[in-house]
């Protein structure tokens, strides 16, 4: 174990949260050592309850987001309360001064009301849309055009992404933000007021990977591919006692593998000079995909789960077989992976929770666990 002191060693944050984007940013930054401090509402914001929960009732969710934080309540609506929460933020010392939150609006815990008591403050403001009006993912995943391409191809209607991806990537870019502010403030004593909407950084994240690039370009909406990945050639295939996989071929030696290990050599070869093609090429290989697939589905056709993983395990194919939350969590792999440590969460229980993606001079951090909703006044 490292005694390094972790990067964010000294900071405070004070954090007025829920749902996902504000507490992810807020454990990301506890992860690396800054104090975080999430204040609620009297009896909890709306998540305090929010499911997967336990049979007791304990919400799972809420635990989870935040691990490693102390929990203070305030009276938001009372004089009391509201100067709790600005002396929280203002008078906590040199690395002090830091509010994130998705509950703006609020005159009294403005940037500019905080800035006249501090003037090197750091806010962060997580908004819904661009113009601060409300929306949460799904909604803005609606607007963006995601679901339009989402789903079996010979499905006529829309389909919602399971993860809250638009939630992540943007309490990600919150946690960034801060670290930012905090730099810039340590070189010039300058604070920052910070916005970040949802909807931009899923629009930011849309232009950014060319969704919304080749309508500008006159190119039309992306079609919707099913489970075939765009542009390259990737799709699923089901082995003969029902094990499904996913198989991409990212690179000439990907597709070379794939052929030789579903003995279709000679019949791929004969297509591609039927139709001119040239399978060195992640463009043809994806254009002709509808020809490939079947020739390579028939080996998976005659082969078991069992036979197609030793195949595969020899190929340089990028694969995985499909597999439940259940399969993941009784497979052992919680438990080979350094990112995981066990952790006892009251009212919850004994579990095995990840830290820190990121390795620090090969080490992961880790968060305790999540307090009791107000445990922490008067600290």
């Amino acid at each position: 174990m490292s005694t390094n002191p972790r990067p964010l060693e000294g900071l405070r944050i004070v954090e007025v949260s829920s749902f996902v984007a504000s507490p992810l940013c807020g454990l990301t930054l506890s992860q690396l050592g800054a104090e975080v401090i999430r204040v609620d509402p009297i009896g909890g914001a709306a998540d305090t309850n929010r499911w997967p929960v336990t049979a007791d009732g304990n919400s799972i969710y809420w635990t989870g987001l935040n691990r490693g934080k102390k929990s203070v309540t305030a009276n938001f609506r009372e004089p009391e309360g509201q100067k709790l929460i600005q002396d929280l933020v203002t008078e906590s010392g040199p690395g002090g001064g830091i509010l994130v939150t998705n509950a703006g609006g609020r005159a009294w815990m403005s940037h500019d009301t905080l800035a006249a008591k501090r003037p090197d403050v750091i806010t962060l403001e997580l908004l819904g849309r661009t113009d601060g009006t409300p929306g949460v993912d799904y909604t803005v995943n609606a607007a963006l055009g995601f679901p339009s391409i989402t789903g079996p191809t010979d499905y006529a209607g829309v389909v919602n992404h399971a993860l809250p991806a638009w939630d992540v990537a943007c309490g990600l870019y919150a946690a960034l933000a801060i670290t930012a502010a905090v730099r810039r403030r340590d070189q010039t004593g300058a604070g920052a007021q910070i916005t970040l909407p949802l909807e931009d950084t899923a629009l930011a994240i849309a232009g950014t990977l060319g969704y919304l690039t080749e309508p500008q370009f006159g190119g039309g909406s992306r079609p919707a591919t099913g489970n075939d990945v765009y542009g390259t050639y990737g799709t699923d295939f089901v082995a003969a006692d029902g094990g499904r996989f996913m198989l991409v071929a990212l690179t000439p030696r990907h597709f070379r593998d794939l052929v030789a290990m579903t003995e279709t050599g000679d019949a791929v070869a004969a297509i591609e000079k039927a139709l001119g093609a040239d399978f060195t090429t992640e463009a043809d290989r994806y254009t002709h995909r509808g020809i490939l697939t079947p020739l390579f589905a028939a080996w998976f056709e005659r082969h078991t789960t069992a036979e197609v993983e030793e195949a595969l395990a020899k190929s340089a194919v990028l694969s995985e077989r499909y597999r439940t939350f259940d399969e993941v969590v009784e497979s052992g792999v919680l438990q080979k992976n350094p990112l995981f440590t066990e952790l006892d969460q009251p009212g919850i229980g004994t579990y095995l929770a990840a830290g820190l993606p990121a390795r620090f001079d090969g080490e992961h951090y880790f968060a305790g666990p999540a307090p009791e909703l107000g445990s922490s006044a008067g600290f």
